[in-house]
């Protein structure tokens, strides 16, 4: 999201009441409007074509079917995206444009095929086994790859800085999937369930077609050279793991949930745990502001610090140095600390709305008993990957790993041990485990402040490392030296 500092800050200089609504609106069209947009299309679709009318079985095929697409398309792309964000990093430092596409493809290639080795023997047993439909399959198959090249192209995206677009893209394809939906149902008749799977495919390969017009407008070169992009996937593998087990993380608690007796199994192929997964699904949309505030903290005030603190270790006096790295780290904390007490309020009161609203909807029993717990785990969750991200800034690829292998394992260890509590605690393994990746995260944090200065200026090596004959240790023979000085003397 680099970037976007700048737009923030004329927006919020005015300091006035509408500024603040504008910015934070701002905000939310470049974070999290995408999301939201695709679940009010859902959402209103299925008013307009009376999905409520749908019998229980297609209704939950359909409902199973979008919910598996989002999941695992987010677990397919999540491995390879920070690799594939860190090499055009530098090759946009470094102004080799020209290797962007390569990068692009050859990251393309990757997710597909990894998508398509999960997505088509799931899809053979949904048909063979479950016994539905062949174009039911498809579509929902073509939906979820769809999905995949949509999530993949965000990152490249990125580079452009036209993040207005990037909510339009999002609109259109909404857009036209729900005028799709309207004209399958009303004018050629197909039923509710196909109407709506197929138009929301339509809509998602849009988008997907939209961005990729987008990035070949703004990087025409193909320098072709795909090897460059291959090594950093073992120069950088720690971003792999740690986006995995991040995104793995967030949804291993629900899978632990899908294998109790609380399960709901749909055409021999759909596992889930309706009660469970609602309760998540609002537990993370009380926090979801946590993303917003974040971007505008980081982006706003900590961005500038950072480059200031950059620019003065490139060649500034010692005392110029120390004092941009004590302002960085304490707009660091400052950041920190705002986005805790702010996201705080908001979960406060959005709980209560939740608690009070949601049962005349008919959300209560079971959901709202496990939503409390999960809606404090989710708020923990968020913090951690705002601290998560820090070390990202600092480049360290080794605490990554660490605070979201120990959210990864806590968490799954902590909602197997929940099964057997009463529902109120079934939310205890987000709880844990996103103390625990916390708690890591913030040791590396304190770490990386005592330390920063021999992680700057003594991680480099003098010279190239290489492959061959080690070197002898004897750099000179002083008796030898001392003959030839002797020699000259003479």
């Amino acid at each position: 999201m680099a970037g976007i500092g700048v737009k923030l800050n004329s927006i919020f200089q005015k300091n006035s009441i509408v500024a603040n609504l504008i910015g934070f609106t701002y905000s939310t069209a470049v974070t999290v409007a995408p999301m939201f947009v695709i679940i009010l299309n859902i959402l209103l679709m299925g008013w307009v074509l009376g999905f409520n009318t749908v019998g229980y079985l297609n209704r939950e095929l359909f409902s199973c079917t979008i919910l598996y697409i989002f999941i695992f398309a987010l677990l397919t792309v999540s491995p390879f995206n920070a690799v594939l964000s860190k090499y055009m990093s530098d090759v946009i430092y470094e102004e080799r444009y020209q290797d962007i596409l390569p990068c692009y493809y050859l990251g393309l290639v990757i997710n597909l095929v990894l998508s398509c080795l999960l997505g088509i023997p799931f899809c053979l047993w949904e048909h063979f086994v479950g016994g539905v439909q062949v174009f039911y399959v498809f579509t929902g198959f073509c939906g979820y790859i769809s999905l995949v090249l949509t999530i993949y192209s965000m990152i490249y995206l990125s580079i452009c800085k036209d993040y207005e677009k990037i909510s339009l893209f999002y609109l259109i394809g909404m857009v036209v999937a729900f005028l799709l939906s309207l004209i399958l149902r009303f004018l050629f008749h197909w039923s509710i369930t196909e109407s709506m799977l197929f138009a929301m495919t339509i809509g998602m390969f849009l988008i997907a077609v939209l961005e990729f017009s987008f990035i070949k407008r703004y990087f025409r070169k193909n320098s072709n050279q795909y090897k460059k992009v291959l090594g950093y996937f073992g120069k950088y593998w720690q971003l792999i793991v740690t986006n995995f087990l991040y995104i793995a993380g967030m949804y291993v608690h629900n899978f632990v949930f899908w294998t109790t007796d609380m399960r709901m199994v749909v055409v021999k192929s759909f596992v889930c745990n309706q009660p469970y997964d609602m309760a998540s699904c609002l537990a993370m949309f009380t926090n979801i502001s946590a993303t917003i505030i974040f971007i505008a903290q980081v982006e706003m005030h900590f961005h500038e610090k950072y480059k200031a603190y950059s620019e003065a270790v490139i060649g500034a006096k010692k005392a110029d140095i120390e004092n941009d790295k004590r302002r960085m780290f304490r707009q660091m904390g400052s950041s920190l600390m705002s986005l805790a007490r702010i996201q705080f309020i908001i979960t406060v009161v959005v709980y209560l709305l939740c608690i009070i609203l949601l049962p005349l909807f008919g959300f209560s029993g079971l959901v709202m008993s496990i939503y409390p717990c999960l809606a404090a785990g989710y708020f923990i969750l968020f913090l951690m990957y705002s601290a998560i991200l820090f070390l990202y800034y600092f480049n360290d690829m080794m605490g990554m790993v660490l605070a979201t292998l120990s959210f990864f394992i806590i968490t799954l260890v902590g909602s197997i041990f929940a099964t057997r509590l009463d529902e109120i605690w079934y939310g205890i393994g987000v709880v844990l485990g996103s103390f625990a990746g916390w708690t890591v995260t913030y040791m590396r944090l304190r770490w990386i402040e005592r330390n920063i200065d021999r992680h700057i200026f003594c991680t480099g090596n003098l010279m190239k490392r290489g492959k061959g004959k080690q070197p002898p240790g004897k750099v000179y023979d002083r008796r030898l030296i001392a003959g030839e000085i002797a020699k000259e003397n003479s």
